[in-house]
């Protein structure tokens, strides 16, 4: 059975950090790129980060750039998402998921107080 199950979450205060992991089940992990993904209350999920199959090349969207480190650990079949100097627009639900797209995991809710 494919599973994703995000853990990590929580609440911080501005500026603090938080590192999210995924645990991927059911399928070979490491054969995937794989992404983290948020959806903020009220608006569509969007995609964060990015990370090849043996996390030589990671990408991020612009707004996280230089704040979000993406990395994985294929032994461990576990993708993790590092956040720092985080911001209240940062507060969402964040999800884990392959390219292709696979099932959707329960997330993990990170909430960021001013």
């Amino acid at each position: 059975q494919v599973q994703l199950v995000e853990s990590g979450g929580g609440l911080v205060q501005f500026g603090g950090s938080l590192r999210l992991s995924c645990a991927a089940s059911g399928f070979t992990f490491s054969s995937y790129i794989s992404r983290w993904y948020r959806q903020a209350p009220g608006k569509e999920r969007e995609w964060v980060a990015q990370i090849t199959v043996r996390g030589g090349s990671t990408t991020y969207r612009d707004s996280v750039k230089g704040r979000f480190s993406i990395s994985r650990d294929n032994a461990k079949n576990t993708m993790y998402l590092q956040m720092t100097n985080l911001k209240p627009e940062d507060t969402a639900v964040y999800y884990c998921n392959t390219f292709p797209l696979r099932s959707w995991g329960q997330g993990t809710q990170v909430t960021v107080s001013s």
